[in-house]
């Protein structure tokens, strides 16, 4: 029940995905002056070493935040997701990757709140020491709750300021999240019909992930945004995680815009073989779909990688 780490795939090409969608969210609350919460109910430790020995194990973030370190030609919304590493990295080398909570802390002003949730209990205590020494204004604005953010997240909808961000993003480890990712944003709207709801999901040999995907689309009554990328052609073996997928109700407008600009740059550049693609689409009530899909990029030159040493 407790086995998921996620400092095993940290920077992966799936953060980059997650993270590149949630920047520009976060960037669009903070345009206004109303206050805003922002609710994870599977944060993780917030914070991960790339040189510990569980990120260096499989060195995941090679093929993910270490293709895109040090690029000065990427477009606008992938430029600000690694303004956001690099935050964390402030020596210039790359050695910490900032999970969705502390992106989050980057961008919260006086009066805006986090919200945490994580159920693993070693998990969680990394997670509020890292919340800790990140100083006072991150403790006041922070709240950690080790427990099920899926139950959690009900007490907290509507949020007092009537504008928050919701990102759902469980590991998928039990096939049974994706009915619960679902039921949590079913509930989720029927109490706070007007809130940012960000989904996560990966792209596995599974039917559960596309089913997901077709009852988010048909979904009644919403607005949504929906964006997968894939690196690879799925394993011979039907084994491992060769994309992922983020599905947004009630996204801002300019969304579709800046990653439609940033998708073909990134697929190039995360690409491990020529089933590389992605996908973009948009609908709902007042948004007519517009899909587009990608070509397959051609292959890119790749820089030479280093893998992190071990720090133990």
């Amino acid at each position: 029940m407790f086995s998921y780490r996620h400092a095993f795939h940290a920077g992966n090409h799936a953060d980059v995905l997650k993270h590149v969608v949630l920047v520009q969210l976060l960037r669009h609350l903070a345009l206004k002056e109303t206050p805003f919460w922002v609710i994870d109910t599977h944060a993780g430790a917030g914070l991960y070493s790339l040189e510990g020995e569980w990120a260096a194990k499989r060195s995941e973030f090679a093929d993910g935040i270490g293709r895109l370190w040090g690029r000065a030609d990427a477009p606008p919304a992938v430029a600000d997701y690694l303004d956001e590493v690099r935050a964390v990295n402030p020596e210039g080398r790359l050695r910490h990757y900032p999970g969705s909570p502390f992106i989050a802390l980057r961008h919260l002003r006086d009066r805006d709140r986090l919200r945490l949730f994580e159920m693993h209990p070693n998990e969680s205590r990394v997670l509020a020491g890292n919340i800790e020494e990140a100083g006072r204004d991150a403790q006041r604005r922070t709240i950690v709750s080790p427990g099920d953010g899926f139950a959690g997240l009900k007490a907290l909808l509507p949020p007092p300021p009537r504008r928050a961000l919701v990102l759902i993003d469980p590991s998928y480890e039990d096939k049974r999240d994706y009915a619960r990712a679902l039921a949590a944003l079913r509930e989720g709207l029927e109490r706070f019909a007007t809130g940012c709801y960000a989904i996560w999901y990966p792209l596995v040999q599974r039917p559960e992930p596309a089913d997901l995907a077709r009852r988010l689309t048909n979904q009644p009554g919403i607005r949504w945004l929906h964006v997968t990328l894939a690196v690879r052609h799925p394993a011979a073996d039907g084994l491992g995680l060769h994309g992922s997928g983020m599905f947004v109700v009630n996204p801002p407008w300019t969304l579709h815009e800046s990653l439609r600009a940033c998708l073909p740059w990134l697929t190039a550049a995360l690409r491990q073989d020529d089933g590389a693609r992605h996908s973009l689409e948009q609908g709902g009530e007042g948004s007519p779909a517009q899909p587009v899909q990608s070509a397959r990029p051609p292959r890119p030159a790749r820089p030479a990688r280093t893998k992190a040493p071990v720090r133990r």
